[in-house]
């Protein structure tokens, strides 16, 4: 199965980024994920807009970004400047969702929409049709290192027996995503996985052995 594996930079040794993102890529993975967090909507702080703007330019992958912030609305220029490839918004971030996804797709970046454990289906079923991904939390949202939330599996699956309805949205998760959970979820339809220290960063092997490793699932 043909996964989109995405490294969050998040987990990644800033003190040498630029080498960093050459190993990432020289592993072979399909898009970097940027988290962005303000601090408000979160109670964290994460990445900048400097430090996508440094990513996006040294990259040949394309760039995600996941809002973790109030009024996303406010920054969809800035990344559509940098080249972002996909933008994921919480919809309990913004004032006008339906607004903001479509100014996403207006710009022509693919408009995703990011899941927290404990926001249902039924409450963003009338957002889907506006959406390319739906990112699905299984940790809460700002801290990396966190154990799966084992009851947002039935979420998932959810998720996953409605996309065809929505036009086909892709489902990617995000937390946790050890080699056992992308090989569990990946047989139940899941079609993308953020990587942090459960899979990629912070081992002993390379990143070219881990995903190839995780190629292999």
């Amino acid at each position: 199965m043909n996964r989109l594996l995405c490294p969050s930079m998040m987990c990644a040794n800033f003190a040498h980024l630029e080498e960093e993102i050459r190993q990432l890529e020289e592993a072979g993975i399909d898009m970097f994920h940027l988290d962005i967090m303000d601090g408000v909507f979160v109670p964290n702080f994460g990445m900048g807009l400097q430090d996508v703007e440094y990513i996006s330019k040294r990259s040949s992958k394309p760039c995600d970004v996941h809002l973790m912030i109030i009024h996303p609305e406010r920054y969809i220029n800035k990344f559509s400047d940098m080249g972002i490839k996909v933008i994921y918004i919480h919809p309990e971030s913004g004032t006008n969702n339906v607004r903001t996804l479509q100014m996403i797709r207006d710009k022509g970046i693919k408009a995703g929409l990011a899941i927290n454990p404990e926001t249902s289906f039924e409450a963003v079923k009338e957002l889907l049709y506006l959406c390319d991904y739906v990112l699905i939390m299984t940790v809460n949202p700002g801290f990396a290192g966190q154990k799966y939330l084992d009851f947002v599996t039935v979420k998932i699956r959810t998720f996953l027996n409605h996309k065809d309805y929505y036009h086909g949205y892709k489902v990617v998760i995000d937390g946790a995503c050890s080699p056992d959970k992308i090989k569990e979820l990946s047989k139940i339809g899941a079609e993308g996985f953020i990587l942090g220290t459960s899979a990629l960063f912070g081992k002993e092997k390379s990143y070219k052995e881990m995903m190839e490793k995780l190629r292999r699932i």
